[in-house]
C-alpha cells in the first residue's frame, strides 16, 4: 500500500479506478472500526468481541450489544481481585458463564465501591451489577430486579466468637454499636429496626472491606454486625466471629437494572432463560460449591 506509483499510473484510468475502490474500503472499513470502539473508558476486563446469531439486511451477523456489568473488588470469594490479578469470584465467574450463552450480548465488568454501584446504574455508567444485592421492599421501589435468584441469603447477628450472651434477636442488643456498609441490604435491616423502635441499635457505617468486620468486632470497637449465612466463612476464615439468634430475613439474590426502560426489561428477561438453563444443568451449583462452600443457589437449608 506505501509503493510509489510510478509516472505511467498517473495517466492510466483504470489503476485510477483501482485506487479509488480501495480508498473508499478502507474508509468504510474505518468508520465500522469507530463505531465499534468502547467509548467506556476504565471498563474491567473486556471480553472478546462476538456477533449475535441474528443476520443483517445483507446476511451479515450483527455486532453483540456492549453490555457494562457493574461489580465490586472486596467481596471474598464473591468478586474480588485474585493473586495473579484477575477479576472473579462467584458473581463474576455467573455473569461471564451467562455472557457465553447470550450471543445477542458482550458482557464487559466495570469494577466500582459497592457504595457507588446502584448510583452508577441510576446514572447509566453500567447497565445492571452483580453484587449479591439482596431484593428488599425499599430497592424494589427504585429499581428492576430479574426474576430468577441465583442464591438465597439469610441474614443473622454476628458476634466475637468468645461472646456467651444470650442473644435471640436484636431486641438483646439494644444499646449496642453494628458494624455495617452503606446502602447494604444489612443496613437497611438496622435502619427499619430502628426507625421502629427508637433508635435502639447504634450504627456504624464501614468502607465494606472485608477484614474490617473481624477487626472491629474482635477488638471491641464495635459489638456485632449481621451477615448472611454463607458470606461468614468467606470473611473470617480464622472463625473469629459466630452467627447468633435466628434468621433477621431471607431474601433472593438477583441482578438490579435501571426501572421503567424497556431494554433494561429485556436484558433482565434474556438474563432470566439463561440462569434457567445454568440452573438445569448444574452449572450454577457448582459456581457455588466452588466458590462459596456449599449450594447456596435455592431457598432450601
Amino acid at each position: 500500500m506505501n509503493r510509489r506509483l510510478s509516472p505511467s499510473w498517473t495517466y492510466s484510468a483504470r489503476p485510477l479506478l483501482l485506487s479509488a475502490a480501495l480508498l473508499a474500503g478502507l474508509a468504510l472499513a474505518g468508520c465500522g472500526a469507530g463505531t465499534n470502539a468502547d467509548a467506556n473508558g476504565g471498563i474491567a476486563d473486556t471480553g472478546a468481541s462476538k456477533a449475535s446469531a441474528a443476520p443483517g439486511a445483507e446476511g451479515s451477523a450483527q455486532p453483540a450489544k456492549k453490555i457494562i456489568v457493574g461489580t465490586g473488588t472486596q467481596f471474598p470469594q464473591v468478586c474480588f481481585i485474585d493473586a495473579n490479578g484477575k477479576l472473579t469470584g462467584f458473581d463474576v465467574e455467573l455473569v461471564r458463564e451467562l455472557d457465553k450463552r447470550l450471543p445477542a450480548y458482550e458482557f464487559e465488568f466495570q469494577t466500582l465501591e459497592f457504595k457507588s454501584l446502584l448510583l452508577s446504574l441510576e446514572t447509566g455508567k453500567i447497565d445492571f451489577a452483580a453484587h449479591e444485592f439482596e431484593k428488599n421492599p425499599e430497592r424494589t421501589e427504585k429499581y428492576l430486579f430479574n426474576k430468577e435468584p441465583y442464591a438465597h441469603w439469610r441474614n443473622k447477628i454476628v458476634v466475637a466468637k468468645d461472646n456467651n450472651d444470650p442473644i435471640e434477636s436484636l431486641a438483646d442488643l439494644h444499646g449496642k454499636k453494628f458494624l455495617t456498609s452503606p446502602t447494604s441490604a444489612q443496613a437497611q435491616i438496622l435502619e427499619n429496626y430502628n426507625k421502629e423502635h427508637g433508635d435502639p441499635l447504634k450504627i456504624v457505617y464501614s468502607s465494606g472491606v472485608a477484614n474490617d468486620t473481624v477487626n472491629q468486632i474482635t477488638s471491641g470497637r464495635v459489638d456485632a454486625a449481621l451477615a448472611a449465612d454463607f458470606s461468614l466463612s468467606l470473611i473470617d476464615p480464622q472463625g473469629k466471629l459466630k452467627r447468633v439468634g435466628k434468621a433477621l430475613s431471607e431474601a433472593d439474590i438477583l441482578f438490579v437494572f435501571r426501572k421503567n426502560e424497556p431494554e433494561s426489561q429485556k436484558l433482565a428477561d434474556d438474563i432470566d432463560a439463561a440462569l434457567k438453563e445454568v440452573k438445569a444443568d448444574g452449572t450454577l451449583a457448582k459456581l457455588s460449591e466452588q466458590w462459596l462452600g456449599a449450594d447456596f443457589t435455592s431457598e432450601e437449608d
